[in-house]
């Protein structure tokens, strides 16, 4: 979401960059945006050449590695020549269309995050009637509804930046502070909303995920083992996506939902009947669990919430920024893109099967 540049336009006089800055800032950000290309072709390449991967769950993360390859692909080299610049030297067209491209793919990627959170809880929350649901069609829905939404978030702008004038060619592509409904309208409905229910479902995906570790920590001898055993794997049978030895996951809360699953079968090791012994393994997946969420909630905050506070604080005129601060601001929700594809694969030893896959076919080849 480019809204660079904005307090030119307000009078503020910006220093020309040095021929070094421009050096060190065009490097850098050339580096982020091939990472970023790279690893989410990686995921795009790795779901769809691995079977194993073919999941609606996994079709989520897809989803997203697809939207974060369009923000390196179509916005952030734009980006980079508009700042190397200090100056728009496209045409009107190009920027009408730079911008809206980026606010839609933004506003998708962080949308995605929701989904895929949505998706998490539902499956911890409710897996059995849940994984009847849970198939390609919905994945698909939901990802209609990702798109719908954020097109209807990042549109209107265009109804009111037809009006300007076309002749001279514009200086300066950004996005006008002038309507300040559409300012709060965009910025709730882009990441204010989202991330209020990205953090509401994370902490009942985490609170779920605790008071299974405890019921399971606690849990005493069980009794008919082989009834149970028989029960525990007709229910995973029926809930295949959330059986333990056939789960694959595609993002960190894996762990959650094994646990979800391990609760109804019974443990059969001599050493975990022991209370001691199964309080410390619930509490080191507690730890565990609250690392991996620790790391998702953080990395989405810290990269898109100091952007919003500075389009709120701008567009209702409180305070202006300079270009170097926009800027700066700017490439930090972009490294979202770059950081998503590393922290939704990482964790998941079928995705880290197949990057190695990936990695020996291009070593034969």
């Amino acid at each position: 979401m480019n809204i660079t540049n904005c307090t030119t336009e307000a009078g503020v006089t910006v220093r020309p960059k040095t021929v070094t800055e421009k050096m060190l800032i065009s490097m850098t950000l050339v580096i982020i945006t091939t990472l970023t290309m790279l690893l989410n072709l990686a995921v795009i390449m790795a779901i769809c050449t691995t079977k194993k991967l073919h999941q609606p769950a996994n079709y989520l993360i897809c989803s997203l590695a697809v939207t974060d390859l369009l923000v390196a692909v179509l916005v952030m080299p734009l980006s980079i020549m508009y700042i190397v610049m200090d100056s728009w030297k496209f045409g009107y067209f190009i920027c009408e269309v730079w911008l809206s491209v980026d606010m839609t793919c933004c506003t998708c990627s962080i949308l995605h995050l929701c989904v895929i959170a949505l998706d998490r809880y539902w499956a911890i929350t409710n897996a059995v009637e849940y994984a009847r649901k849970r198939t390609t069609k919905r994945a698909g829905l939901m990802v209609l509804t990702v798109w719908t939404i954020s097109i209807f978030i990042s549109m209107p702008p265009l109804f009111w930046r037809s009006h300007r004038q076309l002749s001279p060619p514009p200086s300066q592509c950004t996005i006008q502070h002038d309507h300040v409904i559409y300012t709060i309208y965009s910025t709730l409905g882009a990441f204010y909303i989202p991330l209020t229910l990205i953090l509401v479902l994370y902490y009942r995906i985490y609170h779920a995920a605790k008071s299974l570790y405890q019921k399971r920590g606690s849990s005493r001898h069980l009794s008919n083992r082989s009834t149970d055993s028989q029960n525990s794997f007709a229910s995973c049978k029926l809930t295949q996506t959330f059986c333990v030895s056939d789960f694959s996951s595609s993002d960190p809360t894996t762990e959650f939902e094994k646990m979800h699953t391990s609760i109804r079968i019974p443990p059969f090791d001599n050493d975990l009947d022991h209370p001691g012994e199964r309080q410390q393994i619930s509490s080191t997946r507690e730890r565990k669990a609250a690392r991996i969420l620790g790391l998702i909630l953080g990395a989405f905050i810290l990269s898109w919430l100091p952007f919003f506070i500075k389009e709120l604080i701008v567009g209702l005129s409180i305070y202006t920024v300079s270009s170097e601060v926009a800027d700066f601001l700017t490439w930090l929700g972009y490294v979202n893109s770059l950081i998503n594809p590393l922290l939704y694969t990482s964790f998941n030893e079928d995705f880290k099967l197949a990057f190695k896959k990936l990695i020996r076919c291009r070593e034969h080849t």
